[in-house]
């Protein structure tokens, strides 16, 4: 019995109200386009808010449009800020289907069995608490060890022609099911779960056509390695990747979602599939019959039109070629996700560049590479080995995506196939993927190189260690290259001497799209709220250190943005693993002046070179980025922050603009932005600028004091200037340009998104 779909049957009613007005919709957007649509126009168009037409089509990457998403999804790291943010609008109940997923809290230490004991106990406070607010107001609520977050929403809740907003970065995955699934801040699910507008910039549409199909050691993984090379971490930024060709259909959906989840990594707003058999496949064999039923008959509008996909250049505002057949395996890494390095040359760069050639840990899993079909062409890899007497040189760790997936593995004698090579299985959850691994070594400053399925490999991301070399290639891959123990192996080429002595080498990876016998499970985790919903209040103890009620921030004040001390000016990539760390720092998500303690303390500071150290003006020494910031703010005064390309590329974790706001920081200037972040900044009351001359980021210095000219009469479209104090008492200025529509505006004016939906009541 597939107790995981108990769940679902308010989402069933659901789906049947977005199906049922669908054709209308996107037959009314085609007369308004006047031409054949995109797959990702049509989701855009018949989910517009309160099915608001324009007088003419929307501009894309121009216009800002009014949504309304089918549904919220929120991890267990980013929910606390999120529901406490929910908590202070006034509602009763959230206005749409949204879930909460315990996914990010447990650390990986030992196994299983002991990390989610240790989790229950150290996270207790924070689960009674999420658990109690999803009560409250009519929130799904998955327990710790259910699954990871996205793994569990494609099981689920994902749809074809769904749209749908997350509190995570890869909430694209659930585009492997055809739906728009956007990473957004905790800010922006508020405004969904309110029921107000959601607005997003129009997206361009990049297109990637896909031919061929894979074959040998080649997968679904090695798709998004190849684009993110292609693309680099910003190529995507504030577009909508949407793959088609046949090529497409040849892909299961487990994989296609594997390629959305990492769209993630080129800084797409979102990535999705059409609607084909291989979706229908899934959502039969996970209890949703109904809907690939439904799906079917709406079949043509849950793809691109026959126009498009004849002739792509005309409506796609880039177009890509991937012939799958071609494709071989891909290896990225490290230290960023789009250093693309095909397996036959990785050998090769990794002598040339000095890499450490023992490969010391293999991890696979994670929301990227968790599916069933992911776990079954990686336990073939071991159980060959193990039956050709191998065993992994390296250590191997296996995060399932979802106890649904580990409790069918386990039954169909996958989970035995990793223990038989020395694999240790670890929860259901993130774990090392976001820093949440306890990694046990010798020194964790040594240079060392682990491969992994994840989707990210920042510096000291996996395990906090800035000279851990971490690569991404697919499970198969990493499996291969576990058992050899030696980043140089090659396994679509290369023997090994087996314990006998003996030259053997590995076979091609086989595995099943789905499970021969179905999916199983006894307990997926799934607590459903109330239908009454509670009536009680939600209690949090001041004096925790875990959980803290939010104030509203102050509202504009022209004088905080004259005589700005620079806090930082960071040199190099600076994510929002650079801006607020996770690991340990997870544990004070719920509490924003706690978790302000690591503002900023991987960014580079570009005078020095050095991470968290930077020069107090008001003391004349050095002191760590959140020691500075609280030392101006204790003293009333605002400061600056000054950047580089991408500035908060990575997740969508929201503190990252709530930390600066919280200690002072009235605005971020830099060379570009990741798309998630400028909005966060935004939602929050920050000034977002960047510089109209890129060059112009080499006037500030060190002690500079920073002036923002202009906001008094701020307006879309109209640059505001930079007047620099040097210490001299010399001037400069320089014009600095802004991407605040109207709205936006009345949100910095107000102090935040939030603060202006009070004000409207």
């Amino acid at each position: 019995m597939h107790k995981t779909f108990l769940n679902m049957q308010f989402d069933i009613e659901l789906i049947q109200e977005v199906y049922a007005s669908y054709a209308e919709k996107v037959e009314k957007s085609r007369q308004l386009l006047g031409r054949p649509m995109t797959l990702t126009e049509k989701i855009l168009y018949a989910h517009l808010y309160n099915n608001e037409y324009p007088h003419k089509p929307f501009i894309r990457g121009i216009d800002y449009v009014n949504f309304s998403p089918d549904r919220v999804a929120m991890q267990d790291a980013t929910a606390q800020m999120a529901l406490l943010q929910f908590m202070i609008a006034g509602k009763d109940k959230v206005a749409v289907p949204s879930s909460v997923h315990c996914d990010h809290l447990i650390q990986a230490d030992i196994d299983a069995s002991n990390d989610i004991k240790k989790a229950l106990v150290s996270n207790q406070e924070v689960y009674d608490f999420l658990k109690d607010v999803s009560n409250k107001y009519g929130i799904g609520f998955w327990k710790p060890g259910a699954g990871i977050i996205h793994q569990v929403v494609l099981e689920n809740y994902a749809f074809p022609g769904g749209m749908m907003v997350g509190t995570d970065s890869h909430t694209p995955n659930a585009g492997g099911l055809g739906m728009i699934a956007i990473g957004v801040g905790g800010a922006d699910a508020v405004d969904v779960m309110t029921g107000i507008p959601w607005e997003l910039k129009m997206p361009k549409i990049i297109g990637v056509k896909l031919t061929g199909e894979l074959n040998g050691w080649a997968s679904p993984k090695d798709v998004i390695l190849k684009l993110a090379g292609i693309l680099t971490v910003k190529g995507g930024t504030n577009a909508i990747i949407e793959y088609f060709g046949e090529g497409a259909k040849n892909l299961s959906a487990t994989g296609k979602a594997t390629i959305c989840n990492m769209g993630a990594e080129v800084g797409a707003t979102t990535s999705l599939f059409a609607y084909d058999e291989s979706m229908a496949r899934y959502l039969k064999a996970t209890g949703r019959e109904q809907i690939a039923e439904m799906a079917n008959k709406l079949s043509d509008y849950l793809e691109a039109d026959k126009e498009v996909i004849d002739n792509p250049e005309k409506y796609y505002d880039r177009i890509i070629e991937i012939n799958l057949s071609e494709l071989e395996p891909y290896i990225n890494g490290p230290f960023t996700p789009d250093a693309a390095h095909p397996i036959s040359e990785f050998g090769r760069i990794v002598k040339e560049n000095g890499y450490p050639q023992t490969m010391e840990v293999g991890l696979i899993g994670s929301c990227t590479n968790s599916s069933y079909q992911d776990l079954s062409r990686a336990a073939s890899v071991a159980r060959q080995a193990s039956k050709k007497h191998l065993k992994a040189k390296a250590e191997f760790r296996i995060n399932p995506g979802s106890e649904q997936v580990r409790y069918t593995a386990e039954r169909d004698g996958l989970i035995s196939d990793f223990e038989s090579i020395g694999g240790i299985v670890m929860t259901n959850a993130c774990g090392p993927c976001i820093g949440q691994w306890k990694r046990h070594t010798d020194d964790n400053q040594r240079a060392n190189s682990i491969v992994t399925s994840f989707n990210r490999n920042f510096a000291k991301r996996a395990d906090g260690n800035p000279n851990t070399h971490a690569f991404v290639a697919s499970p198969e891959i990493v499996t291969a290259l576990t058992i050899a123990g030696n980043l140089c192996f090659n396994p679509l080429t290369d023997t090994l001497i087996n314990e006998n002595g003996e030259s053997v080498k590995l076979d091609m990876p086989e595995g099943e799209e789905l499970p021969v016998k179905g999916f199983d499970v006894k307990d997926p985790g799934y607590i459903a709220p109330d239908k009454g919903l509670s009536s009680s209040d939600i209690i949090i103890d001041p004096n925790s250190k875990r959980l803290q009620k939010l104030s509203p921030f102050a509202p504009f004040n022209p004088l905080n943005f004259e005589r700005m001390p620079l806090l930082i000016k960071t040199s190099g990539k600076c994510t929002t693993d650079h801006i607020s760390m996770a690991g340990p720092w997870l544990r004070f998500r719920g509490h924003l002046e706690n978790i302000s303690d690591n503002l900023l303390m991987g960014a580079v500071n570009a005078f020095n070179g050095k991470t968290n150290e930077v020069f107090n003006q008001l003391t004349n020494e050095y002191d760590t980025v959140s020691g500075t910031a609280k030392s101006y703010k204790m003293h009333g005064i605002s400061s600056i922050v000054v950047a580089e390309e991408n500035y908060g590329e990575g997740s969508s974790r929201e503190h990252a603009a709530l930390e600066p706001r919280f200690l002072g920081v009235k605005a971020v200037l830099c060379k570009s932005f990741a798309r998630i972040h400028e909005t966060n900044l935004k939602k929050q009351g920050m000034l977002a600028l960047t510089f109209v001359n890129k060059d112009d980021y080499n006037k500030i210095k060190e002690k500079d004091i920073l002036s923002v000219k202009g906001l008094e009469s701020f307006a879309p479209d109209k640059n505001l200037t930079i007047e620099i104090i040097h210490p001299d008492g010399s001037l400069e200025s320089f014009e600095a340009s802004h991407t605040y529509n109207n709205l936006q505006i009345e949100w910095f004016k107000a102090g935040s998104a939030l603060n202006y939906l009070a004000n409207k009541k």
